[in-house]
């Protein structure tokens, strides 16, 4: 039976996946194999029962049910790519029940404080400062995603044209729009940038203070620092910027399917988890001006 190395280069060649997402997948299918083994099944048995044990052995070790569901998937996408190969008439893995997860409402910063870290905190002039503010505007005023931002090059921007282009999931390509204001703070980064290093051949566009490009981890670090000045909610992670730009945008009025587009999501479903937010905010709204809510 083909193994979990040649589906992962399937994935990777056929389906574009990122390496986070092989990553997963792998981790995802060595356990599953591992726990044959363990329970005395040759190679990667894949009769309904089997797979059903692994799932109830992964809620005994209190995994969450998010992280079930993730890994069911995985199994599942695995089988389906054995059926295509004639290796398996059917997929067991499609009468698995999942556990049941609870929708999580995508947790934002509101309008004063973002406002305030940006129209009101010293970020200071110098490269690091530039290049620091800049990484919040660029996640807030565009909503990408971490990823996203740490392969933009100097040839993704057009600014005679004020767009990004990103490079998304699966390998897509989406052009963002830019304001002035955004445009703006590039070129004052721009000019810090060959100010701190006239000599680079880097392409990449946001480099470190060593002049290397910049990386998720730092990324991560910076917006957690800075967001830590404004909010005291738990995760303050770049993807809290990306929520924030599409409930900002909704809020404002925006259509779901144009915030779906900027996003870059697949389909609208993933995008309507923002309706959520806008709808609390219609609540509040109506407590305080219906004279009898």
């Amino acid at each position: 039976m083909t193994g979990v190395k040649e589906f992962i280069k399937y994935l990777q060649s056929e389906k574009r996946y990122s390496k986070h997402t092989l990553l997963s997948y792998k981790n995802d299918l060595d356990q599953f194999h591992a726990f044959c083994r363990e329970n005395g099944s040759e190679g990667m048995d894949l009769y309904f029962r089997t797979i059903r044990s692994w799932v109830v052995d992964l809620m005994e070790k209190d995994y969450s049910p998010r992280t079930v569901h993730r890994k069911i998937s995985s199994l599942r996408s695995y089988c389906k790519y054995l059926v295509r190969l004639g290796e398996l008439e059917t997929n067991p893995v499609a009468y698995v029940l999942k556990p049941k997860i609870n929708k999580r409402v995508p947790s934002f910063i509101d309008e004063k404080s973002i406002n305030l870290l940006l129209d009101d905190y010293n970020f200071g002039d110098d490269f690091s400062g530039r290049r620091n503010r800049l990484i919040i505007n660029l996640l807030y005023q565009t909503g990408m995603r971490r990823s996203e931002l740490t392969e933009i090059s100097m040839d993704s921007l057009d600014l005679t044209n004020a767009n990004l282009k990103v490079r998304g999931k699966r390998d897509k390509e989406r052009i963002i729009p830019m304001g002035m204001e955004l445009l703006r703070e590039i070129e004052l980064y721009i000019e810090s940038r060959r100010t701190a290093f006239p000599e680079t051949n880097e392409t990449a566009f946001l480099l470190t203070n060593q002049g290397k490009p910049v990386y998720p981890q730092f990324i991560y670090r910076t917006v957690n620092r800075y967001l830590g000045f404004v909010t005291t909610l738990e995760k303050k992670s770049p993807h809290l910027l990306r929520h924030t730009f599409a409930t900002h945008m909704l809020n404002k009025g925006a259509d779901l399917n144009s915030i779906k587009e900027l996003l870059g999501h697949a389909n609208l479903s993933a995008t309507q988890v923002y309706t959520h937010n806008t709808f609390e905010k219609l609540k509040s709204i109506y407590k305080q001006a219906h004279p009898r809510a």
